[in-house]
């Protein structure tokens, strides 16, 4: 008999988005989306550990902020206890109780509009459902992982990916290699207080794929493939204008998501590196790093 498995260490990935439109809103409030989600080889790394007691626990390798979190609004635990509530009605784990320790070493930026804490939580689900012996589908799991937000699916799926509806439609995209420098301004920007700006472009032309792909898609400075959000953001936040200024200078840069993070794309590790040093030098209180644009999560090739 195999002996089960008791301990994982897998990566939770950022992600950037690179241009966001909103194109419209539905009858729950919710708002209907375009974007490109491009995957890092950048990521927090998380430790489950199983336990037969049926609690789920946690803990924080380097970040104090994640025990500011209040333990039922963590979506790592969130994810544990919905995984845990699927496996009641499962035949095959009726007479088993499955609990998990769950360490998390914090590398992405909170609130930064780079996948963080939704890319711990589709970890979560993904490494539990091996941990554990669910034998879920990825269908499954991406299902499980939009009730939890609608960022998580794409990081279940593990694909750079273009995503329509409120981002769990999504169609995998191979983009072209490049490096990206991510600056944080250790500013917080409210998503919340964003989407309610009364100056937010809402009613974006719907755009197709083929047009996206016969640009460049790292031609950040076209209109037609924007952030919505950035120009709500560099109003609110001066700070994060700021870093858009000033990583300009050395490639068109851009706001990820609703914030705070703005990126820049080189070609090769080296330039990009550059840049980095250049931060380290300034005089500028910012957080920054180099990451590589992957098409496969870093996850799958361990899953």
């Amino acid at each position: 008999m195999t002996e089960k498995l008791k301990r994982l260490v897998l990566p939770a990935p950022a992600k950037l988005n690179l241009f966001l439109h909103i194109t419209g809103r539905r009858e729950d409030g919710y708002h209907e989306l375009q974007t490109v989600f491009q995957l890092l080889d950048y990521f927090d790394e998380i430790t489950l550990i199983s336990k037969s007691d049926g609690k789920i626990t946690r803990s924080a390798k380097s970040d104090a902020q994640i025990n500011n979190i209040p333990y039922e609004n963590d979506l790592c635990i969130r994810a544990a206890k919905l995984m845990q509530s699927q496996l009641v009605t499962h035949s095959n784990h009726t007479n088993e109780i499955y609990g998990v320790e769950i360490s998390l070493d914090k590398k992405l930026p909170i609130g930064g509009g780079i996948g963080g804490g939704s890319s711990d939580a589709a970890t979560v689900l993904c490494g539990l459902n091996k941990l554990w012996s669910c034998n879920f589908s990825v269908d499954k799991l991406a299902e499980l992982g939009s009730q939890l937000g609608a960022d998580v699916p794409v990081f279940v799926r593990g694909d750079s990916a273009w995503a329509e509806g409120v981002g769990e439609q999504l169609t995998p995209m191979q983009l072209p290699k490049k490096w990206f420098v991510v600056i944080h301004p250790k500013v917080f920007a409210s998503t919340a207080k964003i989407f309610a700006d009364q100056g937010l472009t809402r009613d974006c032309d719907t755009l197709k794929i083929a047009r996206f792909l016969e640009r460049n898609p790292f031609d950040y400075l076209a209109d037609e493939f924007s952030n919505v959000f950035e120009s709500i953001v560099t109003k609110k936040y001066p700070e994060i204008a700021l870093v858009i200024e000033w990583l300009s200078t050395y490639s068109p840069a851009r706001l990820t998501g609703t914030g705070s993070c703005v990126f820049a794309s080189f070609d090769n590790e080296t330039e990009a590196k550059a840049v980095l040093t250049d931060l380290a030098k300034s005089n500028h209180d910012w957080f920054g790093f180099v990451a590589k644009g992957v098409n496969q999560s870093p996850l799958q090739s361990i899953l």
